[in-house]
């Protein structure tokens, strides 16, 4: 049986993929040179959860897995608790808009 993305799954997929991109790169770079609260644990294995489960709900989507709904709806809730912690912490403007466009895109596939 093929499986048919549709084009809400692929938009999904692709916030996603841009999601874990920036999460990983502005924490291992932004952060990293900035230090002080950019760096508090709290923050930093935040921004690496983020990453890891958009990654995870991209590879559940991609692979066309039924789980994909409940691996959605908890990157929805891990991409709003980053996009406002990364609002706390501030100067971190594109991290905060690319996970709340994820967040609402998941919540879409977790319906």
């Amino acid at each position: 049986m093929h499986h048919h993305q549709s084009p809400e799954m692929k938009t999904c997929i692709d916030n996603c993929l841009a999601c874990y991109r920036e999460c990983l790169s502005t924490a291992m770079n932004h952060c990293l040179e900035m230090g002080g609260k950019h760096t508090e644990p709290q923050h930093f294995r935040l921004m690496m959860a983020c990453a890891e489960i958009c990654r995870t709900s991209a590879h559940f989507m991609l692979i066309g897995s039924e789980h994909h709904r409940h691996v959605c709806r908890e990157c929805a809730e891990i991409c709003t608790q980053c996009a406002e912690d990364c609002e706390r912490v501030g100067d971190m403007q594109s991290c905060v808009e690319v996970c709340r466009k994820c967040a609402d895109s998941c919540l879409k596939m977790a319906a």
